[in-house]
């Protein structure tokens, strides 16, 4: 059915096309009863030009496992049909020596492949193992359809910013668009003048209330492990409104995705490429690249150090805004001041930059260079960094800076300089965190307390310690009148009291900076309470890898609990990420 739909959609006049297509076979030969010959049985894969899966069978005689060559009849039954042919490969040669390559005709096909045809050349690998003999082997060729398109039609799920990973993009600016069946496997980098077509792929942005489409100029085009994902620049003659976005990969349409195109949208680039965390940002003159510690890492040249007050700092991201000239060649240069309004938030300090525009010898590409007060006083391994165009702010990242112009390294609480370079060089954390916390709200006579305890396990990278808290500034959180914080042990209690007429009332805040981690799994985790709680060995909730129980309040799970003084424990089984714990607190 999916076949005959892609014939009248896109191939009314029922012409033949040639696909670049990857194969890749998994078999195990077993010898039948008799001992006449091995049957082989597996898993085909197809990718690139054609998407599909199924069973891969053959039958080998015995007497050809002694040949040089084997050439043998083969059938693969895949979901959308089935392909077969003769495969020749040495299976001598690679049952002895472990590998060998040969050819893989397809001389019949039926279902969706009817009238398909093709060669692959391909390489494959084995030996014996136990009674039987494992086979695999890859490969690449073409298949010629027989008068109708075999490849499914490109499928858009995202285009989004190339900075923060949101809707909504600026002319002239770096997206990317996120799917399947975008593009050829691999990966593969445009040069400059970048194309509006590369390997039978290209984008294009129509108007929603109709006209003519204009074409992205590609950056790259990415298929591997499964991601399938495209970068290009939105040309800058592209007016702010709505538009449909296809991708036509090999022929073949997308079908339209809605996208919204703004005149300014500015997100900031992180150095993990998540959206969030560590800005990527480098120290002038040096152009040392913005980490936690002062040192060399493989593969960047001008080393690594922590911005520190005083300091000249160019971050980069995209999003500004169009420019006249070609978006498709390197830039010279644009510097969008002082037209449009752009400030630097750091820490929650405004910073006017001193440039703010493309990057020259890119395309798309933008810098904020502007020079962090020798005053600051919020300084930090996540001090949040923000832009903000005309008033609208970007995305949250962070900014390391270390606490004075001659450090070495930030300043992390728990964290040394030692184990904070090596988080520089590519090592994680695991951090874990439980609260227990209880709120009493009264309003119009009526009083509401509720109780939750929630939390987990993460692993952390140095490029995301801003998710291990909300605030890893030297400075202390603001006071307000109604807030206290008191130190009992290792332990610190808040306490926090807000009144209001109705009208709202305004809490100072940090800024935060945010950040992604990767949540583990710890198992079943319970709690027990003192006497007096009715709190006796209840399992949190695991949902996602994160843990939650509401103890007190509409709908919780226990009955008659309360949050009275005494000892509080919290114990884990240990799962496949966190081994077992055992953890109490005493109120």
């Amino acid at each position: 059915m999916r076949r005959v739909l892609l014939t009248l959609l896109f191939c009314a006049a029922a012409q033949a096309a040639t696909l670049t297509v990857s194969l890749s076979v998994t078999a195990t030969l077993a010898a039948n009863s008799a001992g006449t010959a091995y049957n082989a049985s597996g898993t085909a894969t197809l990718s690139q030009g054609i998407t599909d899966t199924g069973t891969f069978s053959a039958s080998i005689p015995t007497s050809a496992l002694g040949s040089a060559t084997t050439t043998v009849a083969y059938t693969m039954t895949l979901k959308q049909g089935t392909m077969a042919g003769n495969l020749t490969l040495p299976v001598a040669t690679i049952i002895t020596s472990g590998s060998g390559s040969g050819t893989l005709t397809v001389t019949s096909a039926s279902g969706s492949y009817s009238g398909d045809s093709g060669t692959f050349n391909v390489s494959g690998s084995g030996g014996f193992s136990g009674s039987s003999i494992a086979l695999n082997f890859t490969g690449s060729g073409t298949i010629t359809t027989g008068g109708t398109v075999s490849a499914p039609p490109p499928t858009i799920s995202a285009v989004q910013d190339a900075a923060s990973y949101t809707a909504n993009i600026a002319p002239g600016s770096i997206f990317v668009v996120k799917g399947t069946n975008l593009s050829a496997s691999g990966y593969t980098a445009l040069a400059f003048p970048l194309p509006t077509t590369s390997g039978g792929t290209s984008i294009t942005f129509t108007p929603a209330a109709g006209g003519t489409g204009i074409q992205a100029y590609l950056i790259y085009t990415y298929l591997e492990s499964g991601v399938n994902q495209l970068a290009a620049v939105l040309p800058s003659t592209v007016a702010p409104g709505s538009y449909n976005v296809t991708v036509t990969f090999s022929s073949v349409p997308s079908a339209a995705f809605p996208v919204t195109v703004v005149t300014n949208k500015v997100g900031i680039i992180t150095q993990d490429s998540t959206g969030s965390g560590l800005a990527a940002a480098q120290v002038l003159p040096s152009y040392a690249l913005v980490r936690l510690t002062t040192g060399q890492v493989a593969g960047y040249q001008y080393g690594i150090e922590p911005a520190h007050p005083g300091d000249t700092v160019v971050a980069y991201g995209t999003g500004l805004g169009a420019v006249t000239g070609g978006d498709n060649i390197a830039s010279a240069g644009f510097n969008f001041l002082p037209g449009l309004n752009v400030q630097v938030i750091l820490g929650g300090t405004t910073i006017t930059p001193s440039y703010a525009g493309r990057t020259p010898g890119a395309s798309g590409l933008d810098q904020i260079t502007f020079t962090i007060p020798s005053s600051i006083s919020t300084t930090g391994c996540s001090v949040a960094l923000q832009i903000s165009v005309n008033g609208n702010l970007s995305s949250a990242t962070s900014l390391s800076i270390a606490p004075s112009a001659s450090a070495t390294a930030c300043v992390y609480p728990g964290l040394t300089t030692a184990q904070l370079q090596a988080l520089d060089n590519g090592g994680t954390i695991a951090a874990g965190a439980f609260d227990l916390f209880q709120t009493t709200t009264s309003a119009a006579g009526l009083t509401i307390t509720e109780a939750e305890i929630g939390g987990g396990f993460a692993e952390i990278t140095g490029f995301e310690l801003s998710s291990a808290t909300s605030s890893s500034t030297t400075t202390s959180v603001p006071s307000y009148p109604g807030y206290t914080e008191t130190t009992i042990g290792s332990c610190t209690v808040i306490t926090a009291t807000i009144t209001g007429s109705g009208t709202g009332t305004t809490v100072p805040t940090t800024p935060v900076a945010g950040g992604k981690s990767t949540y583990l799994d710890a198992g079943t985790v319970t709690i027990n309470g003192p006497s007096g709680s009715n709190i006796t060995n209840a399992p949190l909730t695991e949902t996602n890898d994160l843990y939650s129980l509401l103890l007190v309040g509409s709908g919780a799970a226990l009955t008659n609990a309360a949050i009275v003084s005494g000892t509080y424990s919290l114990s884990g089984a240990g799962g496949k990420d966190v081994g077992a714990f055992n953890t109490s607190i005493a109120l």
